[in-house]
């Protein structure tokens, strides 16, 4: 199984459905995130501000932001390889980059279970 993990850059919440100003890109991310989980593919997600140590523990990560400080942010590793650095990849970029068929499937239906993504969020 593929693993993918997301490095956000420090916000409060990784799912940007927090505070007043909602952004739209972080909701469309995190259902992609869920698509992929239902394609097989293993998914972590750690946010800067909440989860530092996994910053710091993950060597690919910590050279990144070292190099070219918090403008790479997100990073995206797949199998311990940055795929993806500076912005969130939609949902053809991420099946691209992940190995799965994209399909055009858009968001996940109403009242389908989205699966667990795991995260150091709140």
């Amino acid at each position: 199984m593929k693993k993918l993990e997301v490095f956000d850059p420090p916000m409060c919440c990784s799912t940007g459905v927090c505070g007043p100003n909602v952004d739209p890109a972080l909701v469309n991310f995190s259902a992609d995130l869920h698509w992929l989980v239902n394609h097989g593919v293993a998914v972590e997600r750690y946010n800067l501000a909440q989860t530092p140590q996994a910053f710091v523990h993950n060597f690919v990560v910590k050279t990144a932001l070292k190099e070219r400080g918090n403008d790479c942010l997100p990073v995206i590793v797949l199998d311990g390889a940055i795929v993806s650095e500076g912005h969130y990849p939609n949902r053809e970029e991420l099946a691209r980059l992940a190995g799965v068929q994209f399909d055009g499937s858009g968001p996940q239906p109403a009242g389908k279970k989205l699966p667990v993504i795991k995260t150091g969020c709140c």
